[in-house]
């Protein structure tokens, strides 16, 4: 090969650096600079998400926000909702979210689980965008062309057919919130479960009357011609309506204190940035799931817990006897200690600076 031709395909490959590097500084931008790679990282085993739970483990997965922090995480294969829990108390797994009254009844029923920071919360800037909002509630126009509103399903004789991931998450409980305030009799629900990804389907053939589903199927739904008829604003429960807890067995939180506050400070960072950067969270969530999504939830974007946020949960569960009264509290459901350790670390960081 001649000088020329070689001189032509050297430049041609630094063009191909140059864009690479290019493309690679466009998508993470936001990669910390210092993160700790070089260290043996702790590790922290949890579920693989195919779903829109995702978005925060995705965020501090791959921008390096949890090795800048000393961990690593250890996907571990799908797990269902019903075996989440259960994985956490026998170690095959350390950490997942969960809403509140899921956790409380676990932890009536004797599990030793407990939530060490905020994940998901409802919005309640009216600056920020509806579509944020943690839940939609929609109905096929088709089928009932006289629902126009939560209260209007009252109007449907018989059960009221609603799709639901499973119990005790935000989608009964919240149902349950906007049918007593409605006067719908919570008898009237038949709760069929399903993904929120079949939801849409499911809703489009009549197979249920009601769908309610979670930011990143919004679009999907309106594009079906469903009909939205509630929203999460409309319980009243303010930034409650979307709360979920991040949770550790507590012989883990006991034993690995510090790991645990390390994980908080990243997710949290994770979902500081995710609310910042709702359109690069969602590229990142898509290739986590591995389908397009159109949405994210808001989250907490601090270490410290306000729990009286889960006041509501409790006390729905407690005065429909599902877990006896006084057994969880907002106290005991969550632990302050993680967040006074990140007190400490975060102000002698902020001196550092």
């Amino acid at each position: 090969m001649n000088t020329k031709a070689c001189r032509k395909k050297w430049m041609a490959g630094i063009v191909v650096v140059a864009a690479v590097i290019a493309t690679g500084i466009g998508i993470f931008a936001d990669r910390p600079v210092e993160a700790k790679a070089g260290k043996d990282l702790f590790v922290i085993k949890t579920w693989t998400r195919k779903d829109c739970s995702v978005t925060p483990w995705a965020v501090a997965d791959r921008l390096g926000f949890l090795a800048e922090e000393g961990i690593r995480l250890e996907y571990t294969g799908e797990t269902q909702p019903a075996l989440q829990i259960p994985s956490i108390l026998r170690g095959n797994n350390d950490v997942g979210t969960f809403h509140p009254n899921t956790i409380a009844v676990a932890k009536a029923g004797g599990a030793q689980v407990t939530g060490v920071v905020q994940g998901g919360i409802e919005p309640t800037d009216p600056k920020i965008p509806e579509k944020l909002r943690h839940m939609f509630w929609y109905v096929n126009p088709t089928k009932h062309p006289e629902i126009k509103s939560f209260a209007d399903l009252k109007k449907i004789s018989g059960k009221i057919k609603i799709a639901t991931i499973t119990k005790n998450i935000c989608a009964d409980f919240e149902t349950n919130v906007l049918a007593d305030k409605y006067g719908i009799p919570r008898s009237k629900f038949e709760w069929v479960t399903m993904p929120d990804l079949q939801a849409t389907q499911a809703l489009k053939q009549g197979l249920v009357d009601v769908s309610e589903v979670h930011p990143p199927f919004y679009k999907g739904m309106a594009d079906s011609g469903a009909r939205k008829i509630a929203d999460t604003f409309e319980t009243g429960l303010g930034a409650s309506a979307g709360l979920t807890y991040y949770i550790f067995r507590d012989e883990f939180i006991k034993k690995h204190p510090n790991e645990v506050a390390a994980f908080s400070r990243a997710v949290t960072k994770a979902q500081k940035w995710a609310n910042q950067n709702p359109k690069k969270a969602q590229k990142l969530t898509e290739e986590a799931i591995g389908v397009p999504v159109t949405g994210n939830h808001w989250y907490s974007t601090v270490t410290k817990i306000d729990e009286k946020l889960s006041a509501p949960w409790i006390k729905d569960l407690e005065e429909n006897k599902v877990i006896p009264k006084g057994r969880v509290t907002t106290a005991n459901l969550i632990t302050h200690e993680i967040e006074k350790i990140n007190l400490k670390v975060l102000a002698e960081r902020s001196k550092k600076k």
